[in-house]
């Protein structure tokens, strides 16, 4: 399953809905993959698009991260090859996903967050030098056991590929020529602390999109959390995009962002 094949899924929706038009298609890393796809797709269902914290095309950096993930995942003797679902309880593959999730965890974060918030500080009484852990560990052991208690992996698969082999330019004459043919109005948002989805790939969205404007940039020290995080920041940009369209009559959609960021 592909990014493209998502949108396909939900343009269906909107047809079933009886939506004719979005006055907004709105997301943020896996979800802003979907607005750009929508634009391409769709044009004649957009009216505009707020791409945040994404990118056009998936680097080499973003998938070496998401094949570590998918490898500790299929890793995992649990895992079975994707079957598992009859396992006794507390044998499915736990120990792959949590492992999945420490790694990309700790790309939704800034390192200089990482560093300030934890540093080298141990984890409670906890001697590293004898094989306890430094906080920072513990942290991600704890979102690990988190997401392994209440997410499915083989929806983590699918998701992580879907984002992994993601090319708004596939077939379509390279990703510079998909973006020329987007016809919504465009806000663009990037967070200058990302080492998920860096600036740079915004910047690439907003020069590629006639019209589109200079990226609107979120400071925080949150990394890539911190579209999530900086409310206050973000929440002002789209209200102030929304309240220079004058069309009217429609609706908006929503994207979320990458597997629970």
């Amino acid at each position: 399953m592909t990014v493209r094949d998502q949108v396909a899924a939900e343009l269906a929706l909107t047809d079933h809905l009886g939506v004719a038009i979005w006055a907004l298609v709105i997301g943020a890393s896996m979800g802003g993959l979907r607005v750009l796809e929508w634009a391409v797709s769709a044009p004649d269902r957009v009216r505009a698009i707020a791409p945040i914290a994404t990118a056009a095309q998936i680097s080499g950096d973003q998938i070496a991260s998401f094949h570590t993930q998918l490898a500790a995942i299929t890793a995992d003797p649990n895992f079975n090859g994707g079957d598992y679902y009859d396992a006794p309880d507390g044998l499915g593959p736990h120990l792959g996903l949590g492992l999945a999730r420490q790694i990309a965890h700790a790309t939704y974060r800034s390192a200089r967050e990482l560093d300030e918030r934890f540093g080298r500080i141990p984890q409670g009484a906890e001697d590293p030098m004898t094989g306890g852990r430094f906080a920072v560990q513990s942290y991600l052991d704890h979102h690990g056991d988190k997401l392994a208690r209440r997410f499915d992996a083989n929806t983590y698969v699918v998701l992580t590929r879907s984002m992994l082999t993601h090319d708004l330019g596939r077939d379509r004459g390279g990703v510079e020529a998909a973006l020329e043919t987007i016809t919504a109005r465009t806000l663009v948002v990037a967070v200058d602390s990302d080492r998920l989805f860096p600036p740079a790939q915004s910047e690439r969205i907003a020069q590629g999109i006639p019209g589109a404007g200079p990226v609107r940039m979120v400071h925080s020290d949150f990394g890539h959390d911190g579209f999530l995080i900086e409310e206050d920041q973000v929440g002002p940009l789209v209200a102030d995009f929304l309240a220079h369209d004058t069309a009217g009559g429609a609706g908006t959609g929503t994207g979320s962002g990458s597997v629970d960021s």
